[in-house]
């Protein structure tokens, strides 16, 4: 028995050193960062001065690979069915890690199961805009005209499964509106059915925003969450009307289930300092995401807990069904 002890022992040292000196050696090629939006989009201006910067730090590349489509189900299926050897890593938003799970009646991986957290990268909220000849200048003003013309209002969204989709729903639900949901496949036409006033209002994140407010072809009147809208401040909540009404997204980082813990942390520690990083900062504040570092890798896990029960709850009470 102490023989067959001593064997297992040193097995289990021979294996701990190995997975040590592993984590102390990679990355030893290029690893990949899976995106699952567009280039050009917020998430992959984000993930690109990430990987810009981890690419430094670590001297070997951090690629950026594009995977959009079918929210974010392509990006996480891909990351969830790769090597867990810490060359693959996928840069995710609320949708696939939280929110996916309450809205598709299937999906090919298991967030909870799926993935490690690696670090939290920042928030976003979203924005209530209306069309600039509308005569309304806060969100209360827009909640009364539309009362005045109940069913002829219209937001333009990007689905009501979508997030923009369940702003709007849970705003109709908050202040007893009826505001119609025009969803679109492609936003952009959306936004300019909104300036050429065929729907009233939109809702979008900063970054789609920002060019239309700047030139004053949309007006916002209302963000979703705390975080501040540069160039815009100050710029009320729809907390401020409707107290408890949050509802932003998110951007972090997480790996394939059972990569090295030591990979996670080294990954954790140089995301942190790029999100210290005041340039870095500057970026992100321009499109309108805040951040305050990454977090550990427990400590995002068990905000990506609390998130899961927070959405379950809203969903439930916008009332919507997994299809």
């Amino acid at each position: 028995m102490r023989s067959m002890f001593r064997v297992v022992l040193v097995a289990a040292m021979t294996m701990l050193a190995a997975a040590s000196t592993h984590a102390q050696t990679w990355p030893t090629k290029p690893v990949k960062m899976i995106n699952a939006f567009a280039a050009g989009s917020a998430p992959d201006i984000v993930s690109r001065v990430i990987a810009d910067r981890l690419s430094r730090a670590f001297g070997q590349q951090f690629l950026v690979e594009n995977r959009p489509g079918s929210g974010g189900i392509i990006a996480a299926q891909a990351v969830a069915r790769a090597p867990a050897d810490g060359y693959t890593f996928f840069f995710a938003t609320t949708a696939p890690l939280i929110t996916n799970r309450l809205t598709f009646k299937s999906l090919p991986y298991d967030a909870a199961k799926d993935f490690a957290p690696v670090a939290m990268v920042g928030r976003n909220p979203f924005l209530i805009l209306v069309n600039p000849d509308l005569p309304v200048k806060t969100l209360p003003d827009l909640v009364a005209y539309e009362r005045m013309h109940a069913g002829q209002m219209s937001f333009a969204t990007d689905g009501p499964r979508n997030f923009s989709g369940m702003v709007g729903a849970w705003l109709n639900k908050a202040a007893h509106t009826e505001f119609v949901q025009v969803p679109y496949a492609n936003i952009g036409q959306g936004i300019q059915d909104t300036i050429a006033g065929r729907t009233q209002g939109i809702i979008l994140a900063f970054a789609a925003a920002r060019q239309f407010m700047a030139g004053g072809k949309l007006k916002a009147i209302a963000k979703t969450g705390p975080e501040k809208i540069p160039g815009f401040e100050p710029m009320p909540q729809v907390a401020d009307t409707y107290p408890g009404f949050l509802f932003g997204g998110w951007f972090a980082v997480v790996a394939g289930a059972g990569t090295s813990s030591d990979i996670v942390l080294r990954m954790n520690r140089e995301i942190d300092k790029v999100l210290q990083d005041p340039e870095v900062v500057q970026k992100l504040d321009e499109i309108g995401v805040s951040t305050n570092g990454a977090d550990t890798p427990e400590g995002f896990g068990h905000f990506m807990r609390a998130e899961d029960e927070r959405w379950e709850k809203i969903v439930h009470e916008i009332g919507i069904e997994p299809e």
